[in-house]
Parts: C-alpha cells; sequence; structure tokens
C-alpha cells in the first residue's frame, strides 16, 4: 500500500470486510488509511441477505459450521464481484509466507484477468527492513504472536519455528481462503456451494 500511494493515492483498493475482524484491524486499517493519504478505499462485503442466512443457520458460527463457505460468500465472491471489467489487480502475497505460497508466480492469469504479485521474492526481513526505512507501523497484534492476520475466529498467534500462516485455521486441513486460489490456465476455480439444510427426521 505504500509503494502505491507513492504512485497514485488514488489507487484503487479492496478492504474485504468480512464483518469478523479484530478490533485492532480495523483500527490499523484507518491508521494507515489516513497516513498513506489513500482516497480510493472500497469495503467489499457479502450479500446482506446471503450472510444473514447463513450466520442464522449456524448460529452465528459459520466459521465453525462451514469455513470454506464462510470464506466464499465474504470474502470470494465479493472480490470477484469487485474485479469484473478490470484488466488486472495487485495482490501482496509473498512465497515465504508458507508451504502453499512458495511456488505462486509474480504474473498470474485467471479467465483474461491478470493478478501481479510484486512481492512474491521478498522475505519477512525484507518486510521489516523496509518498514524500518520508511517508518511505517506494524499491525498491533504482531508482538501478541500473530504473524497472518485474519478473522479473529480463525486466526490463533504462531507457535515458534512454525511459517508466518501456521495460525490461519489452525488445527485444521484448510490454509487458503480461496481469493488467491488462482489456476495458471482459464480453468474455472472451484465453487464452495451453499450447505444444504438438514431435514427433520432425515439420515446422514
Amino acid at each position: 500500500l505504500h509503494m502505491a500511494s507513492k504512485v497514485d493515492p488514488n489507487t484503487k483498493i479492496f478492504f474485504l470486510e468480512t464483518g469478523w475482524h479484530f478490533k485492532e484491524t480495523i483500527d490499523f486499517k484507518d491508521e494507515i488509511v489516513k497516513r498513506l493519504k489513500l482516497t480510493n478505499v472500497a469495503d467489499l462485503k457479502a450479500d446482506q441477505k446471503t450472510r444473514e442466512e447463513f450466520n442464522q443457520k449456524t448460529g452465528n458460527k459459520p466459521y465453525e459450521v462451514n469455513p470454506d463457505y464462510c470464506c466464499q460468500i465474504n470474502k470470494v465472491d465479493p472480490l470477484d464481484q469487485a474485479l469484473k471489467g478490470l484488466d488486472a489487480w495487485i495482490s501482496g502475497i509473498r512465497r515465504s509466507q508458507s508451504k502453499t505460497r512458495k511456488d505462486v508466480s509474480i504474473v498470474e492469469e485467471y479467465q483474461g484477468l491478470f493478478k501481479i504479485n510484486p512481492l512474491a521474492n521478498v522475505t519477512s526481513g525484507d518486510i521489516w527492513w523496509y518498514l524500518k526505512e520508511h517508518q511505517l507501523p506494524k499491525h498491533p497484534l504482531f508482538d501478541k504472536g500473530y504473524l497472518s492476520i485474519g478473522c479473529w475466529p480463525c486466526t490463533r498467534p504462531v507457535q515458534a519455528g512454525d511459517d508466518e500462516r501456521s495460525g490461519r485455521w489452525a488445527g485444521t486441513e484448510k490454509t487458503e481462503c480461496g481469493i488467491h486460489t488462482f489456476l495458471k490456465s482459464k480453468e474455472a476455480r472451484p465453487k464452495v456451494e451453499a450447505p444444504e439444510e438438514k431435514q427433520e427426521g432425515s439420515e446422514i
């Protein structure tokens, strides 16, 4: 974001407002927007009816009942909608973040849309040097062991020796929310469908 602001503070920025962020994340976002004088930040949200219905069906714990669908409606779908009509978008993911990202390309293409990952080769050490060099703040939860921060129900502090993203969906097989699961070809990404409702008296 700092690099983008130096090129053009009116660069379109997307923030995925899932409704489950840490308060510290929202405060940090507001601080960054103000500090970098970003003037074109859009909060992307799930379809309200879809979100409310799913939250109600899951006892307001969609992240426990079906985390894949929770990510689908709160992250993947809103971003896909926002990207329509664009030629490309830029992401800050890095190969050093986790095993699932170690082979990420600097340029990816999906159904005619280009995804640029200019920081793919950047290490965590490079990040800390950059923050210090430009006197930029760090997320307030970092010092509490949160090296990768998503929604609060699905994020835990990282244990010593683990990769940066090991605190995301800890204890499960899930490692990605879906927004970065691009394919090198034009094949469609698998879409997670809404879970079927359990019928009274039906067998599982």
